[in-house]
């Protein structure tokens, strides 16, 4: 039975995490506008998901419990792009690519790097949830931030638990995914209170 839901819960969570940023992208090019997303929040958001993958590939972890990773990685990357060029800050996108291919290099020129790396990641993270929600609560418009998008980030870090605690039991790795739970469950219950505000306006 074990190894049935364990992989259930890989499949759905590598599906959902194919197109997780999909719904964020599309509203912000049908718009034309990042109005209610915050650049700062992804960019955090982006430091932590490559701290996560480079630990989960320094320890060998199995490639199940991390597969996601460069595809989410993929989608930040277009829509933090695509966000600079519509906020008129394209030319950033250099300079922030040689930032983080710098970062990606320097995590594992010691043991030790790593792992503090992957201890900051949990705060990073969670940084990156706290400023979109400060966004939101200074705008008090949810603008285009999707929250089909935040929705499906709650299900892949509950999905994430579940396979952390039958495969790794990484302690450090499962404190991460309940704090980015919790996180995500205010971003999107924030993003859908001023959405249904903004309604009945």
């Amino acid at each position: 039975m074990a190894p049935g839901l364990l992989d259930l819960v890989h499949l759905t969570t590598w599906a959902v995490c194919a197109v997780i940023k999909l719904p964020q992208l599309v509203a912000v090019l049908r718009a034309g506008s990042a109005w209610g997303l915050s650049v700062g929040s992804l960019l955090l958001e982006l430091a932590g998901f490559l701290v996560f993958l480079r630990y989960q590939i320094y320890y060998d972890y199995p490639l199940e419990t991390y597969l996601e990773y460069p595809i989410i990685i993929a989608q930040d990357v277009i829509l933090i792009y695509c966000i600079m060029h519509f906020n008129g800050k394209a030319k950033r996108a250099l300079f922030y690519a040689v930032v983080f291919w710098g970062g990606w290099y320097m995590l594992t020129l010691q043991k030790w790097i790593i792992d503090l790396a992957m201890n900051l990641c949990t705060f990073v993270s969670a940084a990156s949830k706290l400023v979109q929600l400060q966004h939101l609560w200074q705008t008090k418009d949810s603008g285009q931030a999707s929250a089909l998008t935040w929705g499906m980030s709650v299900y892949t870090c509950a999905a994430r638990i579940i396979t952390t605690v039958m495969t790794t039991n990484d302690l450090a790795v499962l404190i991460r995914f309940i704090i980015m739970l919790i996180l995500n469950i205010w971003v999107t219950a924030t993003i859908l209170h001023y959405r249904k505000t903004k309604k009945t306006d």
